[in-house]
């Protein structure tokens, strides 16, 4: 299953799962953005790993938030665009034939 997106400042995520017997078997991300949006991108891909799909939509953007210490007050909208992304390519699995 993939997805990809578009933030509001221009940064683009991409997600690409693996996906066996519901579980995120693994997990690969692209990004064009600022150091933000890769932290990001690598909180959500580390987080869904392993986890069920239905699991992995428990993934919020504050638990990205908070996990990230030098995160910007600016960057914070960078943990929406990945677990949008994230949510989206979870989307596509489950809507898939």
């Amino acid at each position: 299953a993939s997805a990809a997106l578009k933030g509001i400042c221009g940064d683009e995520m991409e997600f690409y799962l693996v996906i066996r017997d519901n579980v995120i078997e693994d997990i690969r991300y692209y990004t064009e953005g600022c150091e933000d949006t890769l932290a990001c991108g690598d909180a959500v891909a580390s987080r869904a790993k392993g986890r069920t799909v239905m699991d992995a939509l428990s993934i919020n953007p504050k638990e990205i938030i908070d996990s990230q210490d030098d995160l910007s007050e600016d960057g914070r909208h960078c943990a929406i665009l990945a677990v949008s992304t994230l949510y989206r390519a979870i989307a596509d699995y489950l809507l898939s034939p």
